[in-house]
């Protein structure tokens, strides 16, 4: 009996390791390598149990390798109707808090953004000739002659719903993945869309303070988290472009896959808020309901998101930066 408890120690001790790393958690947390390993010594310490049972009547062997094959039983067929509690983790745990771990790319996303965005406003407003370089004339035209687009929405709502959908995942998107260019391309993104918004702006309200009024009045109600979700995708983008530039202890590659991993998550979170704004967007914001209702809409979203983030998932450490 001691042959066979000193011939097989090492595997049952490397598979108690194992177990261990996965306390309150499952075999998802584990490299691939790991996890073929841990069903490896899963078998083995089966049939360990077996051979006990038939060979032997030492009860502290046979009981232990009962509870070290019951434990690994468990890790191996949790994943089985655990669909839901993965994604209730997700959104009451892992999102939130990568959200807050990263709140400084985030907010750097939303300070480019803000700057290009009040430096166009100012020049499209101050300065008719630099709309006309950034290609706002039809704005400017459509301004003149009251021409109100976005209420053009209200003719067909699902339709309208789903093209702006499109469109606010594809620069979300191309916020995340231009980050790979050192985070070059990140700002470029967030620059040219602070320029856009800001300029369509200045030019509406240079012309009709009350046609511009009109077009907050259309943006307030999705736009909060609108962008929200770009600047967090913005933020997870330069996470990608500082791992890059500055990838400490790792290799670059390592340092890349660990922001990438972290950062794919924070898209995730975008995905699901774009998706809700653009239901807003194609519904509630063009229609003819009292702008207060908007303005209530838009900060309550904002307000619910906020607290979102800062009381969610408290209950485990927030990880430390890219």
């Amino acid at each position: 009996m001691n042959r066979f408890i000193d011939e097989r120690k090492d595997n049952w001790q490397r598979l108690e390791n194992l177990l261990e790393m996965l306390r309150g958690s499952s075999l998802k947390y584990l490299s691939k390598t790991e996890v073929r390993e841990f069903g490896e010594l899963y078998r083995r310490a089966a049939s360990d149990l077996a051979i006990a049972r038939a060979e032997t009547r030492d009860a502290k062997v046979i009981s232990y390798l009962n509870s070290l094959v019951i434990r690994a039983h468990g890790k191996v067929y949790r994943s089985e109707g655990e669909g839901v509690s993965v994604l209730r983790k997700f959104f009451a745990k892992e999102l939130p808090r990568e959200i807050r771990a990263s709140s400084k790319y985030s907010l750097t996303a939303f300070a480019v953004f803000l700057f290009f965005g009040v430096f166009s406003f100012f020049l499209c407003f101050y300065a008719p000739e630099f709309s006309t370089t950034i290609g706002l004339d039809s704005i400017q035209s459509a301004a003149e002659t009251n021409t109100r687009w976005w209420e053009d929405l209200n003719a067909a709502n699902q339709i309208g719903s789903s093209q702006i959908l499109t469109n606010n995942i594809r620069v979300a998107f191309m916020a995340f993945a231009f980050g790979a260019f050192f985070g070059v391309g990140t700002l470029y993104i967030l620059m040219t869309n602070g320029v856009l918004v800001g300029g369509v702006l200045g030019v509406c309200y240079r012309v009709d303070p009350n046609f511009g009024a009109g077009l907050v009045n259309f943006m307030v109600a999705h736009g909060v988290m609108e962008l929200t979700a770009i600047f967090l995708a913005g933020g997870a983008g330069m996470m990608i472009g500082y791992a890059l530039i500055d990838p400490g202890d790792l290799t670059r590659g390592q340092a890349l896959k660990k922001a990438g991993q972290r950062a794919t998550k924070i898209v995730i979170g975008c995905a699901v808020i774009l998706f809700t704004t653009g239901i807003i967007e194609g519904f509630l914001s063009p229609s003819g309901v009292s702008p207060a209702i908007k303005y209530a809409t838009g900060a309550l979203t904002g307000m619910l998101f906020l607290a979102y983030v800062v009381l969610v998932g408290r209950d485990e450490p927030v990880p430390g930066p890219a």
